[in-house]
Order: structure tokens, then C-alpha cells, then sequence
């Protein structure tokens, strides 16, 4: 999967086609996503004689084709290419602008802290 947890992606096809949003937790095996704020379900409890009925709110994992992901570096959707040093780990760049997808997201992350 060419997506990872974290990344900002746009929604291309399906119900929420526009939106964007973060990429909280992907499922390699299914080939799905779990995005924020996006594919909103809502899940009814039934009360019991302990606790009181209620419906939970939820974003519901979708297809992971349905989305592209957003270049942190010139913020355009793209395909992802792959880069493989010779020494080193292989990383993902962007199609349009050649640039890192893998070390945008750590400066942000560094930024956060």
C-alpha cells in the first residue's frame, strides 16, 4: 500500500468526493483506509439494565483506490513513485515535484513536538 498513517489525502471518488483529510490507521490486508472526519457511520447501542442506549459515531474504514494522496511539498494531488538509494532505505516521492513524501511528514511531526 503506497498510503501510510498520517499522510493528507483527497477523497476522488464515492460520497465524500472533495474532501480532505489525515489518514488515521490503514488495513494492509483489505486494502483499506480509515480517514478523519470522513465515511461517518452511526453505531446504535442497545440500553441495558446497567447503562443507558446510546449511538456512538464512528469513521468507518473505505477502499483505499478511492483516494489520492497530497504532496506536503508543492500541495497537488499525485501518484506516488518510489526512490531506491543505493545505501539506505527506498522511500516514496512525488510524481509532479520529485520531492520526499517520507521526510515532509517527519518535519512535520518534529514541528508538532
Amino acid at each position: 500500500m503506497k498510503i501510510k498513517v498520517k499522510d493528507k489525502v483527497l477523497v476522488v471518488a464515492g460520497k465524500y468526493k472533495g474532501k480532505t483529510g489525515i489518514v488515521m490507521r490503514t488495513y494492509k490486508k483489505t486494502n483499506r483506509i480509515t480517514v478523519e472526519k470522513i465515511n461517518i457511520r452511526t453505531k446504535h447501542i442497545k440500553k441495558t439494565s446497567t447503562r443507558a442506549g446510546q449511538r456512538i459515531q464512528f469513521e468507518a474504514p473505505f477502499n483505499v483506490s478511492n483516494v489520492m494522496i497530497i504532496c506536503p511539498n508543492c500541495n497537488k494531488t499525485t501518484r506516488v513513485a518510489y526512490n531506491i538509494p543505493e545505501k539506505g532505505k527506498k522511500y516514496r516521492i512525488c510524481k509532479k515535484c520529485g520531492e520526499s513524501l517520507e521526510q515532509a511528514i517527519s518535519k512535520i511531526d518534529k514541528k508538532a513536538k
